[in-house]
């Protein structure tokens, strides 16, 4: 996929960009061979059960991965991805469908740097992340 060189002028305060995907199974056997994270409540629905989940829930940082897809052709091959902050709200379980949204919330002219809320909802509109991440647009 070709990304856009976008620059500054480019995004305005509100512009938002989103990202759909339904987690699989699959999806979390994968990330925790990639990840090394082999938590039991991700894992182990037996051990799962006993906890407040009652159930297993996917990992965390693989639903945050999701905010990849959605800002990194928003923002284009002239940005670079500076930093986050990130509250997991609620959990996700597999076969939840999350869609992950990146939207401009500030332009800071002097730096071209953008402040952008990122959020995730599952199929109920119930938001699983909320926070904030750092863009620096390089043209």
């Amino acid at each position: 996929m070709a990304y856009e060189m976008k620059s500054f002028d480019d995004f305005k305060v509100g512009d938002k960009n989103s990202f759909t995907k339904t987690i699989t199974e699959t999806d979390v056997i994968l990330f925790a061979g990639i990840s090394g994270d082999f938590n039991p409540l991700h894992m182990n629905e037996e051990y799962a059960k006993t906890t407040v989940f009652k159930s297993r829930i996917c990992h965390g940082m693989l639903v945050e991965s999701l905010f990849g897809p959605a800002g990194a052709p928003f923002f284009g091959g002239a940005s670079v991805y500076m930093g986050h902050t990130q509250k997991f709200k609620a959990p996700t379980r597999m076969g939840d469908t999350i869609t992950a949204y990146v939207e401009v919330a500030e332009k800071i002219e002097e730096k071209k740097i953008l402040k952008v809320h990122n959020y995730a909802v599952n199929q109920d509109g119930t938001i699983v992340i909320d926070g904030e991440a750092t863009v620096k647009i390089l043209k």
